[in-house]
């Protein structure tokens, strides 16, 4: 290996006796190559299987807590009892190659296509997404929004009881944690909403109710991350002075890893804060030491990955790179980093374990991946 990338493959230490054997995660990204009613396919747990050798930690793909929370065609699911075979599978597969195996967990909101839940699309409020044909979300009743609290801890419990090392708490990406906590799609007048304090509440909630999963359930030191978007372009929407009090929130509730979901690791504020420095520059400042910090977000070749760990953050997740080179790390441990390949090639498929529905959404959605050769 070359020195210059020795940091990268330390260990890394996030507590309670948890230890990831390198600084590096495969990100979670959404693959669409799940059974109609839930379960994995062997396409899919192939795919994870040939990413898990070299990362200290996979974080899959989204899964839904409620039936009415499915965000996508081809999603796995986390919302009955029935499928924890399905999940263990999952999380086996991944560990076996000395993964730890992360699932995330989340509810898609108003961002839930229509067909996938009968037409109930549900949010905050009655505020579509912007865009055409969006859908006008139904308001969320209370009791319904207490309800889908309990279901992130049954997912968590469903999670432990799968195996899995931990849960990734989806707040990021506009989905419904997301839409609780932003001005444009919450804009109740109860004690969901309404001010900025009011607006945590129902994200800081999911992660009390996952934390009292985790203290029930799990007998071996147990993983729970939340993932967060630093940034809306809507107006009103999330601004960066937003961020930085929900940032505060969570440091109070003892997570042991914070997930800053963005394209570009070093893309600059909008508004809240100084617009010529990188968000994760202002986030991890404000963080300090209190909780590690995953950064994300276009890092292709080792000299990327690199330079952000120098940022000062100490965990670097690799997404769209992992598709593209499933030995990307391997490459660089083994002092082969000029051998990555950073540009999808139409002819590679089946070399790279690319389930189909995940492969025709790369090829038909340009702009997604560095270009298809």
């Amino acid at each position: 290996m070359n020195s210059k990338y020795t940091p990268l493959f330390e260990s890394y230490n996030l507590g309670k006796g948890i230890e990831l054997k390198n600084r590096l995660v495969m990100a979670p990204m959404t693959n669409f190559s799940s059974n109609p009613d839930g379960t994995v396919t062997d396409a899919e747990v192939n795919y994870y299987e040939r990413r898990s050798s070299g990362v200290g930690m996979v974080i899959t793909a989204c899964t839904y807590v409620t039936a009415n929370g499915k965000g996508f065609h081809g999603e796995f699911g986390g919302d009955q009892d029935e499928l924890i075979p399905s999940l263990s599978r999952l999380a086996t597969a991944i560990k076996a190659k000395g993964a730890k195996a992360i699932l995330q967990i989340f509810h898609g909101g108003r961002e839930v296509p229509p067909e996938l839940v009968n037409g109930d699309v549900v949010s905050a409020s009655n505020i579509p997404s912007e865009g055409e044909g969006k859908a006008i979300p139904r308001p969320l009743s209370e009791k319904e929004i207490e309800s889908i609290i309990l279901d992130f801890g049954e997912t968590t419990r469903r999670a432990i009881e799968a195996g899995f090392d931990g849960v990734e708490i989806h707040g990021a990406n506009g989905y419904l944690l997301q839409q609780f906590f932003s001005p444009h799609s919450n804009r109740r007048e109860d004690k969901w909403g309404g001010s900025l304090e009011k607006r945590l509440t129902f994200p800081l909630s999911v992660v009390d109710e996952v934390k009292k999963a985790v203290a029930e359930h799990a007998k071996d030191p147990f993983i729970v991350g939340y993932r967060f978007s630093p940034e809306e372009p809507e107006t009103p929407g999330i601004t960066m002075d937003d961020t930085l009090a929900l940032i505060d929130g969570l440091v109070t509730k003892e997570l042991d890893y914070l997930h800053v979901s963005l394209m570009d690791f070093w893309s600059k504020a909008r508004r809240g804060a100084d617009v010529d420095r990188p968000r994760i520059e202002i986030i991890k400042e404000r963080i300090g030491d209190q909780v590690p910090v995953i950064g994300v977000g276009s890092i292709y070749t080792a000299d990327d990955a690199i330079k952000a760990l120098q940022s000062g953050i100490p965990l670097i997740a690799l997404g769209r790179e992992i598709i593209i080179d499933p030995e990307w790390v391997q490459k660089v441990e083994q002092g082969r980093e000029a051998d990555i390949v950073t540009k999808i090639n139409k002819d590679n498929q089946q070399q790279l374990d690319i389930p189909d529905p995940l492969w025709q959404a790369i090829i038909h959605s340009p702009g997604w991946f560095p270009g298809i050769e």
